[in-house]
């Protein structure tokens, strides 16, 4: 399958799942807790209040070279924004991707997925831990603190 066939697939509407594809078309389906749609909607809050030449956008479809990845939050330029505002699938990354970590998420396949956002074109990758705990990465090292969103919090308070 590819990302517009699930989009349109009827049986596939309102899952109570996040879906995403793999790199082989097959779909993955994770479900999410109740934190999990706390920390979305509080990160992106956040991210609307200190960015404002831009859109943030929640279940961002991303295309990667591994299948179709969806950020629970993102941020994108107005520029990037005008490229993919139409689209099934950001063919152009936002410049931030946002992972809110689930306890059946492991370390690889979050490190694998911060690779594939950096090599799609994103300049930092955050991930929330269940806890709250921030962690912010460029394509090269993690950060103290993100460069792009200085006086973002390194806890997010549930």
């Amino acid at each position: 399958m590819n990302w517009q066939e699930v989009c349109e697939h009827p049986s596939l509407q309102d899952l109570p799942f996040k879906i995403e594809l793999d790199e082989n078309g097959k779909i993955i389906m994770s479900p999410a807790k109740v934190y999990h749609s706390f920390f979305q909607s509080e990160i992106a809050f956040l991210l609307h209040s200190s960015l404002k030449d831009g859109k943030t956008l929640t279940e961002c479809a991303i295309k990667t070279s591994k299948g179709t990845k969806v950020a629970d939050v993102s941020w994108a330029s107005s520029e990037v924004w005008a490229i993919i505002k139409s689209q099934a699938e950001a063919s152009v990354t936002p410049e931030i991707c946002v992972e809110i970590i689930s306890s059946s998420n492991t370390q690889k396949e979050m490190a694998d997925k911060r690779q594939l956002y950096f090599e799609a074109g994103a300049k930092e990758v955050w991930m929330c831990d269940e806890h709250g705990e921030m962690s912010f990465f460029n394509a090269q090292h993690p950060l103290i603190h993100s460069e792009c969103v200085p006086d973002f919090p390194l806890h997010i308070d549930s």
